[in-house]
């Protein structure tokens, strides 16, 4: 199989696992800079982080104990994140739709 269609072949795969990558470093992203901004700045980057992000915080934030700082909510976010993408490998693995090496059954 050609590199191009790797992709294409699997993209049922590839597709849900690239929009866990982008909102596991999204996440991370808005925690960083969340540390030097305000959490009503003007910054259109922070901002757009917020957005893409906000969906994830509410769920995180009801599950979170209270003892843990509102601030680190999202590393835990992008924690939990993690455990999904894993999980989604996990599963996908075991159902056989995941892209093999050549050479492997």
């Amino acid at each position: 199989m050609s590199g191009q269609d790797i992709w294409w072949a699997y993209w049922y795969f590839h597709l849900p696992n690239y929009v866990f990558s982008v909102l596991f470093y999204t996440l991370f992203g808005r925690f960083l800079l969340g540390l030097f901004l305000p959490a009503n700045s003007p910054n259109y980057i922070y901002r757009w982080f917020c957005r893409l992000t906000g969906w994830i915080m509410q769920p995180v934030d009801f599950i979170t104990p209270r003892s843990v700082p509102r601030g680190l909510l999202a590393p835990v976010a992008a924690f939990w994140v993690v455990v999904l993408r894993v999980l989604f490998f996990m599963l996908m693995f075991a159902a056989g739709l995941t892209p093999r090496m050549a050479g492997t059954s």
